[in-house]
């Protein structure tokens, strides 16, 4: 039966894996969900129209879509104690072209500019088609977000992009947590049922269509019968087998993923005819702080900051695409590198004062004092910040080709942090078309599944763009809602 939603309050990435531990699947798929109440949505007990597993933003945004639309017998299945998923640590923020957020603040951008360079991003190695459609309806999403109360209009830049879009709080903090609480406020408005610590491990196949899942709840097998499931499970960072599996060289690596990215949901939809598409493209993020696994913001970057190695030297344009930083970040000396920022950018971000309060943040009075701090030479520190600060303040070309969010470090303080790459993003996943339909080898569409957000393969090809999760998440979570409405409204 369905339980009271929980968010936890002071939720952290940390708290949030140390307090749930291993998961251990068994079988088959476990799966995300929450309860806004303890009311049945259906007039018989497990009967459903619509079964959605997973309750990160797309699980959420194809309830509220499809109950908007005037399906109510909808139950959101979520295997942790509290709902969200990865989306609670979605520290960036949601990339969205020709929005009106961008037009108020004299951004000139366009659909076919993301799209293309989405797809440069991803190597030209994304479904165009899928891509055209996330950029073309990102204005849409934003809308609709506002219109659930969660305005995203503090805009920045990532890796990638050449325009700002990167769409967050009005307070610059990071988008998850804002995301999860505004989505949950709508589900509960709605009263549609969310069921936590419900785990499905399989789907229900009678001869070729999905009619409902199985699920272990309170230690007991029930079944849920639905006219539709929707398959929004995330990704698979925290299953260092099926990680291995796919890409063997990215064994012992942290990851930024909640202990419930198991991968549960691509091991079910293969078992019900479902084509998994670029499985082995699997993201690592550059800037990952190892001891916790906290990923840092890409808008610090994005606003200012610098990447240096442990000789205090600069070694990649930090605005490149997260696989080349990474990539370079491997080759430096201890594998990693200190990102070094002033005042201006951490009060620019709020999430820094969070990684500060957890410990994560080194100081300094001055930029000699933080050279000090983390034990890099005080001079080569100094002039490779004063070598950066000649682009914005001289017009002198980067030294290291950066063209994007050049701003020159100010006087006083300065910070940084420790990173690394930390396995982020299974950008591969179920194969789906515009209708978010699940798709067998052949093309043809599996009746009664359908797919959105980190499940799904296709849309980011070998590398994603800072950004665009959220963009997918809510583009394609919105979108399955209506379809599926659509289709059991005919």
């Amino acid at each position: 039966m369905g339980e009271e939603l929980k968010v936890p309050a002071n939720l952290t990435r940390r708290t949030f894996v140390t307090g749930m531990g291993a998961i251990t699947v068994m079988g088959g798929l476990s799966l995300a969900g929450c309860s806004p109440s303890g009311k049945k949505a259906s007039d018989k007990a497990d009967e459903y129209d619509i079964v959605i597993i997973g309750s990160g933003g797309a699980g959420m945004s194809a309830a509220i879509a499809a109950f908007d639309k005037g399906v109510s017998k909808i139950v959101v299945l979520e295997k942790m104690p509290s709902t969200g998923g990865n989306t609670n640590f979605s520290s960036s923020g949601m990339n969205a072209s020709e929005t009106k957020f961008q037009k108020e603040q004299g951004i000139d951008d366009s659909n076919a500019l993301f799209a293309e360079e989405t797809l440069t991003g991803g190597h030209d190695t994304g479904d165009v088609e899928l891509v055209t459609f996330m950029c073309d309806n990102s204005a849409g999403a934003i809308d609709w977000l506002d219109g659930l109360g969660i305005t995203l209009n503090n805009i920045t830049m990532t890796g990638g992009m050449s325009v700002k879009r990167c769409h967050r709080p009005t307070d610059g903090s990071a988008v998850g947590k804002t995301l999860v609480a505004g989505l949950v406020e709508a589900v509960k408005d709605r009263k549609i049922e969310v069921r936590t610590n419900c785990d499905a491990k399989e789907l229900v196949v009678e001869g070729s269509t999905v009619t409902g899942v199985k699920v272990e709840e309170k230690s007991k097998q029930s079944t849920l019968s639905a006219k539709a499931v929707i398959m929004a499970t995330g990704g698979l960072g925290a299953n260092q087998d099926m990680v291995t599996k796919y890409r063997p060289d990215l064994k012992g690596y942290v990851t930024t993923n909640q202990s419930g990215a198991t991968g549960d949901g691509y091991t079910m939809a293969e078992a019900a005819g479902a084509e998994l598409v670029q499985m082995d493209q699997i993201q690592i993020h550059p800037t990952v702080e190892q001891e916790s696994s906290q990923l840092i913001a890409e808008g610090i970057r994005g606003g200012g900051a610098i990447l240096v190695n442990k000789e205090g030297k600069r070694f990649i344009d930090e605005m490149k695409t997260r696989d080349k930083v990474s990539a370079a970040e491997l080759e430096q000396p201890g594998g990693f590198a200190w990102e070094v920022f002033d005042q201006t950018v951490y009060d620019s971000n709020k999430a820094v004062a969070g990684y500060d309060k957890a410990g994560l943040v080194k100081k300094g009075d001055d930029l000699a004092s933080l050279a000090n701090t983390i034990e890099v030479d005080p001079a080569a520190l100094k002039a490779t910040v004063e070598a950066y600060n000649a682009v914005t303040t001289s017009g002198a070309a980067d030294e290291m080709g950066r063209t994007q969010g050049c701003i020159a470090f100010a006087d006083g303080a300065m910070y940084a942090i420790k990173v690394a790459p930390g396995i982020h993003h299974e950008m591969g996943g179920i194969k789906i078309n515009t209708k978010n339909e699940a798709l067998s080898a052949d093309d043809k569409p599996i009746a009664g599944l359908y797919a959105a957000g980190e499940v799904t393969g296709g849309i980011h090809g070998n590398n994603r763009i800072g950004g665009n999760a959220v963009c997918d998440i809510i583009v394609f979570g919105k979108n399955v809602g209506e379809v599926v409405a659509a289709t059991l409204s005919k």
